[in-house]
């Protein structure tokens, strides 16, 4: 077993060297050093089905520092998820199902996208707030899983990752388990040129239980007790730091920076399948014992699956409200819960947006969610429903701190995790810090709202660092997203009801841009598309479409609204 489990881990390497040479470009570094650690998480320790993707209750896998991509669609061919060897051919070519950074809804057993580093460490945390609220309010039996995080130095270099992991440490979310890839290595060269933290002191500082296991990179059974010490720890996020060679076992390149983005060449990709004793000719090799092996693994979930389905089955607990939290939408009948006004009441949009969210929490389960330190500002203040916190993990109140990106990733994260519909507020010139993180949602179609306030030109009271005028035109050009300035007032509206009414069921992302002045509420609005024509209907067109792989994807494109007071 020993001898296959080594040459598993060889083929990996070997596709991981294959692709970017078949594509002319790519990163094959780091997924060849990060091919053992790879296989111990996908043979021996992750919950998962691969012929069921989107199971609930699977454990989730992250690869934040999503250039090494190969690593991922290595695993995800090899274990069952429906990716061929074709596939991996056709790596980081145009409408394959193998770009060069993994995309959500795309590729079939991806979680989450991340282009940019530092946001998938980001989306970790959010789906560690999202698992640990659904168990807090239904049961272990429902919801019970971990979160599996790769991160390179890249990903510990950008802000976001210390604004996410100072709000994981503080929440004490347990289950969060990240492995460093401490390999040394940048485009530039060593890491050492712009980088000498102590990322273990750093992460410690945070409240995180950090493991410094140093040079086991090859050593499965070092790496498998290192993570399930880690998977054993509840009251804390954990940091697993290894120490590993890029490019290793090239003779060429191995702690090179030239494995870190680019090819290793022809003859350096058979001198190397040579050292790992694969046919050095032969691209995309893999046997058929070794594909045995992983599809083996691929279906060992399978049946805690069955087991979980079949205790669904005779649940009799609160199945529409599980069901309401899965999908992001209310309860039948939630569209009444909202409030009213009537025509010359004055109130501000921030406001009325606020008394629409609290009206909202009984009947949308969902919703979580609070402000970047503008809770009250920003009319994302939740009442009744406890704080998020280990002490509270059911609390459907979050509070992000000042911790705009870090707001805006984690949101995505408990997003895409599924049982959670985050709201977040601002100031609206505050979402240049989260631009990062509103493109992703906008491109990954997550479902989350957030309430950017304070833009009203005509009190003057916070000067011109805090009332933008530019930022309106801002999500127009991103993907997939639209904005409109002030949407004009729909029946609806003039009967004073709010555009909540089309958040809950949207599957998108959506912006509110809300103001602190009173006025008559003749654009509340808290949308999931384009404002409707007066009547109803549907949104106007001018939506922006992906342009990438998804260009014909079906499904509705986010958007943003800016309604004014």
């Amino acid at each position: 077993m020993e001898d296959l489990e080594q040459r598993a881990v060889n083929v990996i390497r070997g596709l991981s060297m294959d692709m970017p040479e078949a594509a002319g470009s790519g990163h094959p570094g780091t997924a060849m050093a990060l091919a053992p650690l790879a296989h111990v998480l996908w043979t021996r320790v992750m919950d998962y089905d691969a012929s069921a993707p989107d199971w609930p209750d699977r454990d989730r896998f992250v690869l934040s520092c999503g250039h090494a991509s190969p690593l991922l669609y290595s695993m995800l061919h090899l274990t069952g998820f429906g990716l061929t060897l074709d596939d991996l051919r056709a790596f980081r070519q145009w409408g394959s199902a193998t770009p060069g950074h993994p995309e959500v809804h795309h590729t079939t057993g991806v979680e989450v996208t991340t282009g940019p580093l530092g946001q998938g460490f980001a989306n970790g945390v959010g789906m560690g707030v999202a698992e640990r609220s659904l168990r807090a309010r239904f049961g272990a039996e429902r919801c019970d899983h971990r979160t599996y995080v790769i991160c390179s130095d890249g990903d510990l270099e950008e802000g976001i990752s210390h604004e996410a992991a100072s709000l994981a440490g503080h929440l004490q979310l347990g289950r969060l388990i990240y492995v460093y890839d401490d390999n040394h290595i940048s485009i530039d060269g060593p890491t050492e040129l712009a980088l000498s933290d102590d990322a273990g002191k750093r992460f410690e500082a945070y409240g995180w239980h950090v493991d410094r296991i140093g040079e086991v990179a090859n050593d499965l059974d070092a790496l498998e007790a290192a993570l399930r010490n880690a998977a054993s720890v509840e009251d804390a996020p954990s940091l697993i730091i290894l120490r590993s060679h890029i490019g290793y076992p090239s003779p060429k390149y191995t702690d090179s920076e030239h494995a870190h983005g680019n090819p290793l060449g022809e003859d350096e990709v058979r001198v190397t399948k040579e050292i790992l004793g694969l046919p050095p000719d032969e691209s995309f090799w893999v046997p058929d014992d070794v594909l045995d092996l992983y599809r083996t693994a691929g279906e060992r979930g399978g049946e805690r699956r069955r087991s979980w389905e079949k205790r669904m089955e005779s649940w009799e607990g609160p199945r529409e409200e599980w069901e309401a939290c899965l999908a992001g939408t209310g309860l039948p009948g939630w569209t009444e819960a909202l409030p009213r006004w009537e025509p010359g009441d004055k109130i501000a949009t921030r406001k009325a947006s606020g008394k629409c969210l609290s009206a909202l929490l009984p009947c949308v389960p969902a919703l979580m969610g609070g402000g970047a330190d503008l809770t009250g500002n920003t009319g994302t203040a939740i009442e009744d429903h406890g704080v998020q916190s280990a002490a509270d993990p059911a609390g459907r109140q979050i509070h992000y701190g000042v911790r705009e990106h870090g707001m805006g990733g984690v949101m995505n994260g408990m997003a895409v995790h599924g049982g959670a519909l985050p709201v977040g507020g601002t100031f609206l010139t505050f979402s240049d810090y989260m631009r990062g993180a509103i493109r992703l949602a906008a491109i990954t179609e997550a479902h989350v709202v957030y309430s950017f306030t304070h833009d009203s030109l005509g009190l003057g009271e916070d000067g011109p660092t805090h009332q933008p005028v530019e930022h309106l035109a801002a999500p127009g050009p991103c993907p997939a997203c639209s904005c409109c300035a002030r949407p004009t007032p729909t029946r609806r509206r003039r009967r004073g009801r709010s555009r909540w009414t089309t958040t809950a069921p949207s599957p998108w992302p959506s912006a509110a841009r809300t103001s602190r002045c009173s006025r008559a509420p003749t654009a509340v609005a808290w949308p999931g598309g384009l404002p409707a024509p007066a009547g109803g209907g549907e949104p106007r067109p001018g939506h922006r479409r992906h342009g990438g792989a998804r260009s014909g994807c079906a499904s509705p494109p986010p958007s943003a609204s800016a309604p004014t007071g």
